[in-house]
């Protein structure tokens, strides 16, 4: 009786946060526009719902997350929409295993963070950071390793470093500070309010 009410709870709330990667996803809160490539803050339930529901949860939140940044690779987004064009294979790649991996490794890093003597605010808070860096890094990472043929041709290696550097600072530096102060506070919040450890 209490496992199934778990599994309920559990499942409302994981509902409540794939709503909420959703809305963001399709309306202009998920993204903020720059000359080159979307800040996304989708990031923020993504690292929230692996921080409080687990590292399943996690994978779930991410894989929505990355389908619907697919998506948005068919017209939605102009940078999408030009790797599409040149490899809808490689586009899937980059957009859908990169974001579940974020989310799965984001809720395995923090029940390792638990395991240690730090305060599970600072858990907590380390983990919410650690998610904009891995999306990052493995949308940038794949991104790179296979479109870096075509990216050389088009554009020349003088191009593609400094667009590289400017994504990666610019990019993953604002997706950390918000997942840092909305993320991590959100997801103290919830922990409390739901009372999961």
């Amino acid at each position: 009786m209490n496992q199934s009410k778990f599994s309920t709870k559990y499942l409302v709330e994981l509902a409540l946060l794939v709503a909420i990667v959703l809305l963001m996803a399709f309306t202009p809160i998920g993204y903020i526009k720059t000359l080159g490539l979307e800040i996304t803050l989708i990031v923020v339930p993504v690292a929230v719902g692996a921080v409080v529901l687990g590292p399943a949860a996690g994978a779930i939140l991410g894989g929505v997350f990355g389908v619907t940044s697919f998506i948005q690779c068919f017209g939605m987004s102009a940078f999408g929409t030009v790797l599409l064009g040149i490899n809808p294979v490689f586009t899937f790649l980059v957009c859908v295993p990169t974001r579940i991996l974020e989310g799965l490794l984001t809720g395995y890093i923090y029940k390792g963070l638990r395991q240690t003597r730090l305060n599970a605010n600072v858990s907590v808070t380390l983990a919410n950071i650690c998610c904009p860096i891995l999306n990052t890094a493995f949308f940038m990472g794949t991104l790179v390793t296979l479109f870096a043929g075509t990216m050389r041709e088009q554009f020349g290696m003088t191009k593609v470093i400094p667009f590289i550097v400017g994504f990666v600072g610019l990019n993953g530096l604002v997706e950390a500070l918000v997942c840092f102060v909305v993320g991590a506070g959100v997801s103290i919040a919830l922990k409390k309010a739901l009372r999961y450890s």
